[in-house]
């Protein structure tokens, strides 16, 4: 039996206005390659540039209702930041993370645009100053890269150093942000 592309469209849209979605996902195209974006009622809870396991990880921690729909809103807000047009994120998040975990983000999201930061220095503003390796850590594991810009957080010498979308994509982020000349 094959569905047409408008029932599909309703199918999705009734799924989501019953509720019966637990997290919904979507791929959006950016200059770093494709991105994996998901999103729950609370907020966006992922974005991924790696698709393997990707809606059996969705399921495990936000519910086993995973659906394929459009984020339009992460998606503009996404285009606008690549575009050069936006510095900060609105959108709501959902962080489901340990409480440390939670102190590192929450200092790391406010490391402003064009700047960067030590791992040693967020860790001391997140109230473990000798916590850098812990911190390093949590950036690696970073549920939101982009939103929460992990790629800011820099070795204690400027250097770069591990982005778990590689380095050469944490160096395209950071000269788009004029924060490394190319």
């Amino acid at each position: 039996m094959n569905v047409t592309s408008d029932l599909d469209a309703r199918f999705r849209a009734a799924a989501l206005a019953e509720g019966l979605v637990d997290v919904r996902y979507d791929v959006v195209d950016s200059p770093l390659g494709p991105l994996h974006i998901a999103s729950t009622d609370r907020g966006l809870c992922r974005i991924s540039y790696r698709d393997d396991g990707w809606e059996e990880a969705l399921a495990r921690t936000f519910g086993v209702r995973v659906l394929q729909s459009p984020l339009n809103e992460v998606r503009r807000e996404l285009d606008e930041y690549f575009a050069g047009s936006r510095r900060t994120f609105d959108l709501p998040l959902d962080l489901r993370v340990a409480p440390f975990n939670e102190a590192v983000l929450r200092e790391l999201a406010r490391v402003p645009y064009g700047h960067t930061d030590t791992y040693g220095g967020l860790a001391a503003k997140a109230g473990r100053p000798k916590a850098a390796r812990a911190v390093g850590t949590v950036m690696n594991r970073n549920p939101i890269p982009i939103v929460l810009p992990c790629h800011r957080i820099v070795g204690a010498t400027g250097a770069l150093t591990g982005y778990a979308g590689g380095l050469e994509r944490k160096r395209i982020l950071l000269q788009l942000e004029g924060a490394m000349l190319p």
